[in-house]
């Protein structure tokens, strides 16, 4: 009897509350449609795509310290400050915005040679940016300091998000066959595939490089924890519905999926020597996007308030001048 106890308070401490919640939102407001949400941990900024600008938030004072705007159907953006810039991909006209961090002033916009960019990575090994074409079926390489083309790697279709792991690698989820690639940044050149199956289209992909894991969030409600190493799927911890980003806190060792469908956020961590879910932090409905800050251990979310769902609707219309970022820390 005394050891089932002891069994029960040991589970019940590993699945116990994290601590995190909601803890403060950052009004943003305006009109349009949201994707991806970035952090510049050097110089504390957060940079949010919302239609066809990018709001520039200040995190620790909670308010919107200034905009990018004119630019065309906005999905991911990277962060270069090594050399003081950043990159946005326009879905619309298949180019790269790239900024001045400081003034936020343009200095350039390539073509990405492929149709539909969404998410973007800078890899600093290599000193160069990695557009992925989700409309069709590559990564185009553009040199950061330059802004010229290097190449185009074929990857196969419905490219999602990327990550880095800092030492010359970049990985990338295909949404489409439900894979991961990953490529060697200096050579240019894809060297290894995988099937990410049971997930079905993976979308936010995060990295734990201590540790040589991947995490991608998949849409049929799990994480796929990918070995780096032997680059196969190794656990598949259930999350929740709606998810389109997810990231991991290394400090805390929580890979975290945000899930807009059922408005919460997902955290995942290494338990008795598995990966499990841990939690699911209430949120809000549509917060489906999101990224970590590993100072403050707090994560950002995008969403916007909704009016009733209409009869046949799953959800109602977007309340006006109510788009916010969420933070959830401790």
């Amino acid at each position: 009897m005394k050891k089932i106890l002891l069994f029960a308070l040991v589970a019940l401490a590993a699945y116990s509350a994290e601590g995190m919640k909601v803890v403060s939102k950052i009004k943003v407001g305006g009109t349009g449609g949201w994707d991806y949400v970035t952090l510049d941990p050097v110089n504390r900024r957060l940079y949010v795509s919302h239609g066809t600008k990018v709001e520039v938030v200040d995190p620790d004072a909670g308010k919107v310290v200034g905009s990018i705007d004119q630019l065309h159907g906005v999905h991911g953006i990277a962060i270069a400050a090594d050399m003081n810039r950043g990159f946005i991909t326009n879905g619309q006209s298949n180019s790269v915005t790239i900024f001045d961090l400081k003034t936020l002033e343009k200095v350039g916009e390539p073509s990405t040679n492929g149709k539909n960019p969404d998410a973007i990575c800078y890899e600093p090994k290599s000193k160069r940016i990695f557009a992925v074409n989700h409309g069709g079926q590559d990564v185009t390489l553009i040199d950061a300091k330059t802004s010229e083309i290097v190449k185009t790697i074929q990857t196969g279709p419905g490219g999602e998000f990327c990550a880095v792991d800092g030492a010359g690698k970049i990985y990338v989820n295909l949404e489409t066959s439900s894979e991961i690639v990953e490529i060697d940044a200096v050579k240019g050149e894809l060297t290894r595939r995988a099937s990410l199956a049971p997930c079905e289209g993976p979308s936010g992909l995060s990295i734990d490089v201590k540790n040589k894991k991947l995490f991608p969030v998949c849409g049929n409600k799990m994480m796929a924890v990918v070995d780096i190493p032997s680059f196969k799927v190794i656990a598949t911890p259930a999350i929740g519905p709606g998810t389109d980003g997810g990231g991991f806190d290394s400090g805390l060792g929580y890979a975290y999926s945000a899930n807009g469908g059922d408005g919460t956020l997902t955290i995942v961590k290494l338990v008795n020597g598995k990966y499990e879910a841990v939690e699911n932090v209430p949120t809000e409905r549509g917060a489906r996007t999101m990224c970590v800050d590993e100072k403050l251990h707090r994560v950002y979310l995008l969403t916007a308030e909704r009016g009733p769902a209409p009869e046949g609707k799953k959800q109602g219309p977007v309340l006006p001048d109510s788009f916010h970022v969420l933070v959830v820390g401790k």
